[in-house]
C-alpha cells in the first residue's frame, strides 16, 4: 500500500467514526431501522491489505464506535466477524484475481453486479452478528430478523448513494 492510500484510509476512518457517531446513532426509525454506515471503511480497504492489518483495523473501528456508545465489544467484534469473512466473500464473487480492477473494491472499479453482491453479503454478516450478539436470545429472533434486514437496506442506500457522489462513472 502507498502511502496516499494509508493516509486516504486514516481520513476515510476518523470521519465515518465521527460521521457515526455524532449524527447516525441517533436515527432509530421505528426501533428497527439504524443505519451503520462506519462499516463503508471495511468495504473500501484496498483489496491487498495483509489479512492481518484488516483484522486490526477493523477491531480499531469497531473498538472506537464501542468507545463512544457505551457498547465495548459489540461492534468491534461484528466488525471482526465482517472483516474475516470478506477476503472469502471477494473470492467467492470474482472469477480470479486478475478480474478485480483497481486496488479498491469500489462500484466504479468492479462494475454494479459485483459490488452488491459484495456489500450486501458483508454488510448482512455485520448486521446479523451486531443485532444478534446485542440481543443473544433467540426468543426474538424474528424481530430481531426484521431489524437486521431493514438496517441492512437503509445501510446500503447510504453506501450506494457515496458510491455514486465519492466515485462518480467516469466517461
Amino acid at each position: 500500500m502507498t502511502s496516499r492510500t494509508v493516509f486516504f484510509n486514516v481520513i476515510r476512518f476518523f470521519f465515518l467514526v465521527f460521521l457515526q457517531v455524532l449524527i447516525l446513532n441517533h436515527i432509530n426509525l421505528g426501533g428497527y431501522i439504524n443505519p451503520y454506515f462506519y462499516i463503508y471503511f471495511i468495504l473500501l480497504l484496498p483489496f491487498e491489505i495483509p489479512r492481518w492489518m484488516l483484522l486490526l483495523a477493523a477491531f480499531l473501528l469497531g473498538i472506537s464506535i464501542d468507545i463512544f456508545t457505551n457498547t465495548i465489544g459489540l461492534n468491534a467484534s461484528s466488525c471482526l466477524i465482517m472483516a474475516f469473512f470478506r477476503p472469502f466473500v471477494i473470492t467467492a464473487i470474482s472469477s480470479g484475481p486478475e478480474s478485480l480492477i483497481g486496488d479498491t473494491p469500489t462500484l466504479q472499479n468492479q462494475g454494479i453486479k459485483w459490488f452488491l453482491y459484495y456489500s450486501i453479503t458483508l454488510v448482512l454478516i455485520h448486521h446479523f452478528a451486531l443485532f444478534y450478539l446485542e440481543i443473544f436470545r433467540f426468543s426474538e429472533f424474528a424481530a430481531t430478523l426484521v431489524r437486521v434486514l431493514l438496517s441492512s437496506a437503509f445501510t446500503l442506500i447510504l453506501v450506494l448513494i457515496s458510491e455514486y457522489l465519492l466515485y462518480p462513472k467516469g466517461k
